[in-house]
């Protein structure tokens, strides 16, 4: 951003924390929709990471159900502890950068001077969340919770371990407040 700003030739756009991204991201959970009709179920609760970035976009689709065919899925986003926007931030106007260089957006949000903690490596670093799903979290039509960077962590290298499948960062706060892996795993 900083060398966007500098040069003649060059602009900057930010995307992840602005509504626009979203559309393309929730074909996960279109997808999601289709999968659950082809197995004749349908999910109790949906849980995703939550950032200002390219995060839980797969229960967008769930929330609209929910208000335009009366389904009752949870729809339970889930930031760090480190970076609670959700969950201890102001839901008002903010800079979508430190820069201040994007328009005001109303977001839940620590402040765009918000910097966390330097040991913070979970993934999810950003000040502020997606205007849609902080409205949505402020609808009640979507709940937050946050969790702590050394249970992200565990709860990675256990699902890593039990599915053979190494999680992201961000994906494992999911896992880390819902997740079926052998609690007992620890990190080495």
């Amino acid at each position: 951003m900083e060398v966007a700003a500098q040069r003649e030739d060059t602009h900057y756009s930010l995307g992840s924390v602005l509504s626009h991204v979203l559309l393309h991201q929730t074909v996960i959970g279109q997808e999601a929709l289709q999968q659950m009709a082809l197995a004749d179920a349908y999910p109790d609760f949906v849980v995703g990471c939550v950032g200002g970035g390219p995060t839980s976009p797969v229960s967008l689709p769930f929330v609209g159900q929910n208000i335009t065919k009366g389904k009752k899925t949870r729809c339970i986003a889930v930031e760090p502890t480190a970076c609670p926007s959700m969950t201890r931030g102001a839901y008002a106007f903010d800079y979508g950068d430190t820069a201040k260089l994007t328009p005001l957006v109303k977001m839940d949000t620590l402040g765009h001077d918000f910097v966390p903690p330097g040991i913070h490596a979970g993934g999810l670093r950003y000040h502020g969340m997606r205007a849609l799903v902080s409205h949505a979290y402020h609808l009640g039509l979507v709940e937050a919770q946050s969790v702590a960077q050394t249970d992200v962590f565990t709860a990675g290298v256990g699902f890593a371990r039990s599915e053979g499948i190494i999680p992201a960062p961000e994906s494992a706060h999911a896992i880390a407040r819902y997740g079926s892996w052998p609690r007992s795993a620890t990190v080495r």
